[in-house]
C-alpha cells in the first residue's frame, strides 16, 4: 500500500509496540523516514480531515517544538481508505527524532509544561477551517451514547462475570460517573479553545543527547474545541501516582504559567476536570468493550487503574489544585 500509495516513501516496515486506537508503523528507506499510522477504532473521514487540517496549520508555523505533519500523496489527499482493511483510514507522518520518556522519568516536567503552553495559546489562534467532530469531554452522554446511564449503572453496580472480581473498582467508578454530573453544565461557561485533549508521557518525544528537553508534542487525534483549563488537568491528572508525583506536578505548572494564565473559576474547576478525565476515559474502554473492539482483560486493566486513581484524585486533588494556584502567581 505504501509502495502504491507514497511511492517515494516506500521502505522497510517496522510496526510499533503500544497504543490503544491506533496501529502504528515505522517505514525506512536509503532517503527517508516516515510513520505510518492505521485507524483502528472509527471509519470517520471528517474526524481525520480535521485531526490533520490542524496538524498542518501547526506545520507551518515556527514552534520550539515538532508536530507531526501529514505527508500527501500524488493526488493531494492525506489519508487512503484501505479495502483490505474493512474500509479503516491510513494516513503517512514524517518522522521525528527522539525518544518516548520512560514511566520513572520526571526531569521533562517543566520542559513539557512549557511546550503545552505554548501549543495552548497557538491554538487558541489558528483556524482550521473545518468543525470540529469529537465533542468536548463534558458532553459525556452524547460523546458515548452506547454508555446509558442504566447500561453503565448496571455493569458498574451488578457487574457480568468476567467483571464480578471488580465489584469495589466498579463502584468507585459508577458514582465518579454519577457524582461529575452534577458539575457539566458549570464547565461550559469556562474559556473554550481547541485542545489537544490527550497529551501525556506517551504523545511525545525528547531530545535523545537530553531526556529534560521535549522536542515534539504528538497525536493530535482527538483535538477539539473544548475548556482551555482541560489541557492542564488531563496531564495533571495523568501525573497521580507518579513516583515523583508532587515534584512532577509543580516543574510541569511551573513551566505550563510562563505561557498561560488561567482565571479563577478555571483553577476552582480543576478538581472536577481532573475527574472528568477518568470518567471519560472509563466511558471511552467501556464503549470498546460493548462494541467488540477489545476483549475483557483490556476494560479490567482500566477498571484496576482507573478506580485507584478516582481514589488518590479524592485526597490529592486539591494539593495539585494548590500547586497550580501558587505558580500562577494566586491568580
Amino acid at each position: 500500500m505504501v509502495s502504491q500509495v507514497w511511492p517515494e516513501w516506500s521502505g522497510t516496515l517496522r510496526k510499533r509496540s503500544g497504543g490503544w486506537n491506533n496501529t502504528t508503523y515505522f517505514v525506512e528507506n536509503s532517503t527517508r523516514r516516515a510513520v505510518l499510522r492505521i485507524y483502528d477504532t472509527h471509519k470517520d473521514r471528517e474526524k481525520i480531515e480535521f485531526e490533520h487540517a490542524v496538524l498542518q496549520k501547526l506545520g507551518i508555523l515556527s514552534l520550539p517544538f515538532k508536530v507531526p505533519v501529514p505527508i500527501a500523496t500524488p493526488a493531494g489527499e492525506t489519508l487512503v481508505q484501505l479495502e483490505d482493511r474493512n474500509g479503516k483510514f491510513s494516513c503517512l507522518f514524517e518522522y521525528i527524532d527522539g525518544d518516548s520518556p520512560t514511566e520513572q522519568e520526571s526531569g521533562y516536567f517543566e520542559s513539557f509544561g512549557v511546550a503545552v503552553g505554548t501549543l495552548s495559546v497557538v491554538l487558541a489562534e489558528i483556524s482550521p477551517g473545518l468543525a470540529p467532530v469529537y465533542r468536548p469531554y463534558y458532553e459525556l452522554r452524547q460523546a458515548y451514547p452506547l454508555c446509558t446511564g442504566e447500561v453503565i449503572r448496571e455493569l458498574c453496580l451488578q457487574p457480568p462475570v468476567p467483571f464480578t472480581k471488580l465489584a469495589k473498582g466498579l463502584e468507585i467508578l459508577y458514582y465518579a460517573y454519577e457524582n461529575i454530573a452534577d458539575s457539566l453544565a458549570e464547565l461550559k461557561g469556562l474559556p473554550h479553545q481547541l485542545v489537544h485533549g490527550d497529551l501525556n508521557a506517551s504523545n511525545l518525544l525528547v531530545e535523545t543527547s537530553d531526556h529534560r528537553q521535549v522536542t515534539a508534542l504528538l497525536d493530535f487525534e482527538f483535538c477539539t474545541f473544548d475548556v482551555r483549563a482541560m489541557e492542564p488537568a488531563v496531564i495533571l491528572s495523568g501525573l497521580l501516582g507518579h513516583a515523583e508525583e508532587r515534584a512532577a506536578v509543580r516543574d510541569f505548572c511551573r513551566g505550563f504559567s510562563t505561557r498561560v494564565r488561567l482565571t479563577e473559576a478555571e483553577i476552582k474547576a480543576l478538581p472536577v476536570l481532573m475527574l472528568l478525565r477518568k470518567v471519560d476515559v472509563f466511558l471511552h474502554f467501556s464503549t470498546r468493550y460493548l462494541e467488540g473492539t477489545d476483549e475483557a482483560h483490556v476494560l479490567h486493566e482500566q477498571v484496576n487503574q482507573l478506580s485507584a486513581e478516582v481514589t488518590q484524585l479524592s485526597v490529592g486533588a486539591a494539593q495539585i489544585q494548590g500547586i497550580l494556584l501558587e505558580e500562577q502567581g494566586g491568580a
